[in-house]
């Protein structure tokens, strides 16, 4: 998924604004400023489009994900 200021695609196919999108198990919704992108891993990024990020994991992921954001343990 690349997605720079108001334009976003998924492997190079552009994603129209406030479309849901679905490709090969990666989502993407657009309902007004943000954007989420799910997968089908348990794994779901939304951004404002700016500077805000929000990663969120499924419960089923805890004590299995390690990495740039940290492990899913409850230990920082």
């Amino acid at each position: 998924v690349v997605a720079r200021g108001r334009n976003i695609s998924v492997n190079g196919v552009a994603v129209p604004e406030g479309q849901p999108y679905l490709h090969d198990g990666i989502r993407v919704t657009w309902p007004g400023e943000w954007v989420t992108v799910t997968s089908g891993l348990g794994v779901r990024v939304t951004w404002d489009r700016h500077q805000a990020v929000t990663l969120t994991v499924d419960a089923e992921l805890w004590g299995s994900t390690w990495g740039l954001c940290g492990t899913y343990n409850d230990n920082p």
